[in-house]
């Protein structure tokens, strides 16, 4: 009977050994188990735009700027509220829809002056890692604007990511602003 016990024991231990090392090995996985692959700390992905004279000298505006999209439950959101004396400004970039609706409201002398302009692009789903949060990025595909203050607009480099050195569109204005 003594050994049965003193087996028993031995068992007893033997299984609580087993847990306290499995517990020990679990909590040293969770706390060190981190991926390896650093997420980005500004993961937003926005478009570079700029302005430039006819010749292709960097511009200025000399007007007072907003920017306003459409959202796709059909309110409308400012994107810029009142950008003074801009060479270069940063928007977000839509991802529910294929091409995105921007409004640019020019002020001068009090005179307001509206363009649309309409950016196509792709959306591509962007994944790092499963502890990283999901982006967007983007393919430009084209891109238009009403004439009234803005005489064109081009493309200048198609891919949109989390390079917010990089420029994407240029405007060029008319004569008059």
């Amino acid at each position: 009977m003594a050994k049965a016990m003193i087996r028993q024991q031995r068992k007893t231990k033997a299984a609580l050994s087993r847990r306290c090392t499995a517990a020990l090995l679990a909590t040293f996985l969770a706390f060190f188990s981190c991926s390896s692959i650093d997420c980005p700390v500004e993961h937003t992905v926005r478009t570079v735009y700029a302005f430039y004279t006819a010749d292709l000298q960097a511009d200025t505006l000399k007007d007072t700027l907003f920017i306003v999209s459409h959202r796709t439950n059909g309110s409308d959101t400012t994107l810029l509220n009142g950008g003074i004396k801009l060479t270069a400004f940063q928007l977000p970039i839509g991802y529910a829809n294929p091409e995105d609706t921007l409004f640019f409201r020019f002020r001068k002398n009090g005179q307001w002056v509206t363009d649309t302009l309409w950016l196509k692009k792709e959306n591509i789903p962007h994944f790092e890692s499963v502890d990283c949060s999901a982006s967007f990025f983007h393919e430009l595909t084209a891109v238009r604007a009403t004439r009234h203050a803005i005489d064109s607009v081009t493309i200048n480099d198609h891919s949109v990511t989390y390079d917010p050195n990089t420029e994407h569109i240029r405007l060029f204005l008319s004569h008059r602003h």
